[in-house]
């Protein structure tokens, strides 16, 4: 999986990197059992921080979305949790929707955007 992360973002790195990678486990790229680089080979493949690393990693933890063994490391282990996790995307949508709303993006704009990214993890499903 190709992890790119933008440094002139505003976003933290570590953000960055928890978001590609579950967008690496949406898209089928990542599966469950996949083992995920180490710390160490991670940071010096993108030229970042291991405590950057390793706090992405503790994040998707504490997600769900992986699981932290000491002899295989991160791996991927999605927690079906689906009220909390629906819970979670609620929050997240608030203020992501409230911001569209501010610029004038309409209801059936929001609904063709999201029938175009879900679709997009459909598509891995059937392969």
């Amino acid at each position: 999986m190709l992890i790119q992360i933008d440094f002139q973002s505003e976003e933290a790195l570590y953000m960055q990197l928890r978001n590609q990678i579950i967008l690496g486990i949406a898209t089928s790229m990542l599966r469950e059992g996949d083992p995920l680089p180490s710390v160490r080979q991670l940071a010096g493949d993108i030229g970042i921080n291991m405590h950057t690393v390793n706090k992405a990693y503790s994040v998707l933890r504490q997600e769900g979305f992986v699981t932290i063994d000491r002899r295989k490391g991160a791996v991927v282990a999605v927690d079906v949790n689906k009220l909390q996790a629906s819970e979670e995307m609620k929050k997240e949508l608030r203020v992501i929707l409230a911001k569209g709303f501010c610029k004038n993006i309409t209801r059936e704009e929001v609904y063709g955007m999201i029938d175009e990214i879900y679709d997009e993890y459909g598509k891995q499903e059937d392969d």
